[in-house]
Parts: C-alpha cells; sequence; structure tokens
C-alpha cells in the first residue's frame, strides 16, 4: 500500500465505529481463510452497516492504496476473497443486511448485497411470491451479493436458472467509491428498477465477476407467485450414462425445478447420519409442504417407511422436484417425467431425497460444511451443452480412475452430483472428502458447541485432493466447459479468445485503474 495503514485505520474507526472495524488477529484470520485455504494477508476487516459506509469506505481504501476484496458468507472454496502475495482489507458485506422494498405490483425485490437467500423467501413466502432462482442449500448464510459475484445455483435452477437470470439491476460501488447503478436505474429519470436490457447489459458485467470489478451494494430481483402445486420423484439407474440421458432430457422438456442425479456415493454422503424415521423436524416439513392433513400424513409415512437405506445398491438415483399452477398440470408434468425415465431404463424410487430437501430449505450451515465424519470437502464444477455431457464425464471419470488407489489409500472419497441448468446447459459436480485439519472458517460455523474431535492434518491426503483437483480443472478447460465460483482457481481470462480477454481488461481498466478490487481473482492482476 501506498499510505500509512495506522493513519486508514484512524479514518475507517471514525467512519464505521467500533462495530465495522476490527484488526484483531482472529478476525483477521478468519478473513483470509476460505473452506479450502488459508493464511492470505488481511490486515483489516471492514463491517460497512449502510451503502453510504461502504462507499466511504472504499474510497478512503483506495485512496491510501491497500488491496481490497469483498465478501459475503464466505462459503467458498476458490480463494474467491483471498487476495495472493499482498495486504489487503477484507470488505464484509454481512451487516448490509437489509430487504429494502417488496412490490407485489412490479414484481421486483430491492435488498442489500448482506441480504440472505434465507431471509428473503421467509420476506416473500406469506405474499405467495417467490425468486425463480431461490438459493442454495447454505441459504441461511450464503448472501446475494456472494451468490451474484460468483455464479449461486440450485433451488429452481432446472426450470430458472441461476442467480445471474434473475437480477434485473444493481447498485455497485467501485474501486474509487463512485458508486454505480446499473440496469433501468442507470437512466436519469427512471424511479424504480425493472429491467436490465435497456441498451447493452451493463449488470451483466458485474454479474460473475468474483468481485474482481465492483462491489455489489444493491441488487433488484425479480419475482414469480409461488407455484400452487408441487410433486417429487426419484429414479433407479443402473449407470452414469442412463441417468445422464434422462436428466438431459427432463430439462430438454422443462418439467423439473430442481432435477439432480446422485451417484450411490453421493447418496450416502448426503444423508449419513441422518436417519429420516427419526428426524420430527425433516418428518414435519414434509407433511407442512403437502396440502391437506390426509395427503401429508401418507408423505410423511412414505419417507419414514422408505427411512434412509432404500437407495439400491449401486445404482445411480435421480431426484426431481416439479412445480405447478394446478393438479391437473402437476400430474401432467410427472406422467411425461415417467415416461422419460422409463425410456432410459430408469425404475421408480421413493421419492424420500427431494421431498426431504425441500422440507429442510436453508438448514443450519454447521450440517453442511463438514462431512458426515467431521472430514473436509471440495467441489468442483464444470458445465457444457448437453451433447457435450458423456465427453464430460468421461473425461473427469478417466481422472478418477488414475488416481483411484492413491484416493482409496488416502481414504478420500469421491462422489458426484450433476445437475441443469433450465433448458440447455449441463453441470457435472464432483466432490471430494477427506479427513484433515479445520480451517479457521470452518471453525467458526461450527462454533464452540460442536462435539465432534477436530481430525489431524493430513497433508498428503490434502496435497493428493489438491493435485486431482488441478488435473480436473484443466480437462475443463481443454474441453472449453465453464464453471460457476471462478475465484482465483479456474483459468479465466487466459482461456479467453484475443479480443474477449483485451474487452476485459480494458473494462477492469476502466473501473479499477490501479488494479485494487480483489487483484488476481478472473486472473486480472
Amino acid at each position: 500500500m501506498t499510505g500509512d495503514l495506522s493513519a486508514l485505520s484512524a479514518d475507517l474507526a471514525a467512519l464505521l465505529g467500533p462495530a465495522g472495524l476490527s484488526d484483531d488477529p482472529a478476525a483477521r484470520a478468519l478473513h483470509g481463510s476460505d473452506l479450502l485455504a488459508d493464511g492470505a494477508d488481511c490486515v483489516l476487516v471492514v463491517r460497512p452497516d449502510t451503502v453510504e459506509q461502504l462507499a466511504e469506505a472504499v474510497r478512503l481504501i483506495g485512496a491510501a492504496g491497500l488491496a481490497m476484496a469483498p465478501r459475503g458468507g464466505g462459503l467458498t472454496y476458490v480463494q474467491g476473497y483471498l487476495p495472493q502475495g499482498r495486504p489487503f482489507a477484507a470488505i464484509d458485506c454481512s451487516r448490509l443486511n437489509r430487504i429494502v422494498e417488496i412490490s407485489a405490483t412490479d414484481m421486483i425485490i430491492t435488498v442489500e448485497a448482506g441480504v440472505t437467500w434465507r431471509q428473503i423467501h421467509a420476506a416473500l413466502q406469506p405474499l405467495g411470491l417467490r425468486l425463480p432462482f431461490f438459493g442454495t442449500f447454505s441459504g441461511a448464510r450464503a448472501t446475494v451479493g456472494g451468490g451474484l459475484s460468483n455464479g449461486a445455483l440450485f433451488l429452481g435452477t432446472a426450470r430458472h436458472g441461476t442467480a445471474a437470470e434473475i437480477v434485473v439491476g444493481l447498485d455497485v460501488v467501485l474501486a474509487d467509491g463512485s458508486l454505480l447503478r446499473t440496469g433501468q436505474m442507470a437512466v436519469a429519470n427512471a424511479p424504480r428498477p425493472f429491467l436490465r436490457s435497456f441498451g447493452p447489459d451493463t449488470t451483466g458485467l458485474f454479474v460473475h465477476d468474483a468481485g474482481a470489478l465492483g462491489i455489489k451494494a444493491r441488487a433488484s430481483l425479480r419475482l414469480i407467485r409461488a407455484p400452487e402445486r408441487t410433486g417429487f420423484l426419484s429414479f433407479a439407474f443402473a449407470d452414469q450414462s442412463a441417468g445422464i440421458a434422462a436428466l438431459a432430457e427432463i430439462a430438454r422438456s422443462d418439467l423439473a425445478e430442481d432435477a439432480y442425479l446422485m451417484d450411490p456415493d453421493k447418496t450416502r454422503t448426503a444423508f449419513a447420519g441422518a436417519d429420516l424415521t427419526r428426524d420430527a423436524r425433516v418428518l414435519a416439513g414434509v407433511m407442512r409442504q403437502e396440502r391437506g392433513l390426509l395427503r401429508g400424513l401418507g408423505a410423511g409415512a412414505r419417507l419414514a417407511l422408505a427411512g434412509k437405506d432404500f437407495i439400491a445398491a449401486g445404482c445411480h438415483s435421480l431426484h426431481l422436484v416439479l412445480a405447478a399452477r394446478s393438479e391437473a398440470a402437476l400430474a401432467a408434468d410427472m406422467a411425461a417425467a415417467r415416461a422419460i425415465a422409463a425410456r432410459c431404463g430408469g425404475l421408480a424410487l421413493p421419492d424420500s431425497i427431494p421431498r426431504a430437501g425441500r422440507a429442510d430449505l436453508f438448514a443450519p450451515v454447521a450440517g453442511l460444511v463438514l462431512g458426515p465424519d467431521a472430514d473436509r470437502w471440495v467441489a468442483l464444477n464444470a458445465k457444457v451443452a448437453h451433447r457435450d455431457a458423456p465427453a464430460l464425464a468421461a473425461a473427469v471419470e478417466a481422472v478418477f480412475a488414475r488416481h483411484q488407489t492413491a484416493l482409496c489409500a488416502a481414504g478420500v472419497v469421491v462422489s458426484r452430483l450433476l445437475t441443469v441448468m433450465g433448458t440447455h446447459a449441463f453441470s457435472y459436480e464432483p466432490v471430494m472428502n477427506w479427513r484433515d485439519r479445520w480451517l479457521p472458517l470452518h471453525r467458526d460455523i461450527v462454533g464452540p458447541g460442536d462435539n465432534r474431535p477436530e481430525p489431524e492434518a493430513a497433508p498428503d491426503a490434502r496435497a493428493l485432493v489438491l493435485q486431482v483437483r488441478a488435473e480436473l480443472i484443466a480437462e475443463f478447460a481443454r474441453l472449453g466447459a465453464c464453471s460457476n465460483q471462478i475465484g482465483r482457481t479456474y483459468p479465466y481470462a487466459s482461456i479467453l479468445r484475443s479480443e474477449a480477454r483485451g474487452l476485459l481488461q480494458a473494462i477492469k481498466a476502466a473501473v479499477d485503474p490501479r488494479g485494487l478490487m480483489n487483484p488476481g481473482a478472473l486472473e486480472l492482476a
């Protein structure tokens, strides 16, 4: 940095107050880590309470020449907010947690960037409204700003796409502290946000940018009316290729809001240690989903009877959540999905997994950041067109096959989650679990009340995981796949065509001429 850190700290303290600034070593260590790496040189933790404070804090930090990185819920494993090789200030947006406006007339909600997906869902539910894509399973902590920066997806994604597809406008603080408005609010006389495509799509520049171009302060998102009816289906397939064929055809047919294919290991990992026959919270949630007491009792009984051991040994299981405006429409969609599964060789399973997933929305994050054996995990992801799904799957499995003996010896468990995004995109997410020491973020999320003993450090297993991860990422690049949560893990600028790379670098230079905003993210200095 070019200025004096103590002088900057004094200015920030005067602006933010004691709750808004910390140089405590524990806070700095926490904000210098994610779920895979630690040790980044965070020298200040800035927690603005208002958008105005955020803009002024960024101005002060930029004037001092200190790098900065925005942080939402922190639930990433791609070093997305961890600048390397230089000190930085972490801009923690968690206190920017206000819902600014809900307009059922305009079908738009405007929120600050630190609002969580769970907050939004809870505020909209009594109004009979919902976001199209409405969050991640980590939505109790994951924020809108982080989700828009990193490509959040899952709940509603099979029909409605990702967080990127629902945003109509942003307020973004640039590296000099100025506030840029995108979408319709970029127009001087516009009274309110409602559309993002008047002229060039400036909103799109800041979506999935890993915080490299600016810090999201507010977002306006479009709404839908919550579906009246919801149905659930699960199917078993003898091999992955048949499951992929069914998953892709269901996506093309626009039948499901959620659609995901689990391998046997993923299914066991997801439900290990959870006995659905005794989990009253999940059962109660399933019964609340259903319309009418008798129907609800029947759904709960089916879940209880299925328990956690219903997946046939060795099968790949496809799980669907379908939603419609009427019982007749839902029945027609479910019939079409059953027909597709049957044509691909699928056999019907109890629908326990998708029911439980929707019944227990936004579960406590402490149960998600570690595996069932107090183990750490890291996920990767690659997105391709449906026709390229078999080649992607083959490339991933070839990498795992090369390392199978070493992975088994190191106790690394590999699982896979395959999903779709709208009608046109396929996603492959391999996951590796292994026992290893926890990082500051794990300890912060789990909290002191967790009784599980922390594993010993396992540097050899960790090195193997990172080696396999690097090989998978190289395969994704070779195939021209895309990924969400780019951060500092997936190549981006280096794999663009020269014209696109030049445009991106020119935009970076325009909005961050000194290279202080999350330097290194997207491979931008």
